[in-house]
């Protein structure tokens, strides 16, 4: 029998494994899905405090995506910050 809890794991790992080949859009898209059985597993067992914060990490996460989808985050992890010249 699978539980919410289950799934939302699976999609974890899921979302693990397209970040770690380099594809982030599907990776956060795969964790909001993820985000959302938890939400519902919260609210099934009256964590209202939890799951405002799962909700609220979720929000975040989203407009995460959506300023990385519109290329407004172009930071580089092969850059060093403290030689870059203002």
């Amino acid at each position: 029998m699978f539980s919410l809890a289950i799934v939302g794991g699976i999609l974890l790992n899921l979302g693990a494994f397209f970040m770690f080949k380099g594809w982030a859009f599907r990776a956060i898209v795969v964790y909001l899905f993820a985000d959302i059985c938890w939400v519902i597993m919260a609210w099934q067992k009256d964590d209202l405090l939890g799951a405002l914060f799962i909700s609220s990490g979720m929000f975040l996460g989203f407009l995460a995506f959506l300023k990385m989808r519109s290329g407004k985050m172009r930071k580089s992890l092969n850059t060093d910050e403290s030689h870059e010249k203002a």
